[in-house]
Order: structure tokens, then sequence, then C-alpha cells
């Protein structure tokens, strides 16, 4: 794959993944709130731990995509 076509598919497959990064973090908050009231502090602090990195993952994936030149237009939902 040459390097254009490298940047291609990056630019297609950030969104897909800053996407389905923001999609888990939501659950691990609905399921953070739920834990609080069922199992405890311990399990939601490490939920709450684990949405702070999927944040600090989130950054890294818009900066990747911004530094590959944005979303690439007119791209369908693509998973591979």
């Amino acid at each position: 794959m040459t390097e254009q076509d490298t940047i291609k598919k990056l630019r297609v497959l950030l969104p897909h993944w800053i996407e389905h990064n923001n999609s888990h973090m939501a659950e691990f908050r609905k399921w953070e709130g739920e834990a609080k009231k069922e199992s405890g502090e311990e399990v939601a602090q490490l939920l709450d731990k684990a949405i702070r990195d999927m944040e600090e993952a989130g950054k890294s994936l818009s900066e990747a995509l911004e530094k590959v030149g944005g979303p690439l237009e007119g791209a369908g939902h693509h998973h591979h």
C-alpha cells in the first residue's frame, strides 16, 4: 500500500474509530452509574478511569485525523 493509499484509508477509518470510541464511553458512563448503585465505589472508580483513558485515546485519534487531512469527503461507513 502506498503512503497516499494509507492516508486515504486512515481518513476513512479514523472517523469510524472515533465514533466507536465515543459509543463505548457512553455505554461505560451508563454502567458506571449502575455500578455506583449496585457494586460500590471501587468498580465505579475503575470505570471512570477507563472513561478518562478513552477520552485521551479519542483526543489522540482526533489529532491523527487532523494530521492526515480530516475525514475523506463522501466516504461511506467503512469497517475495514
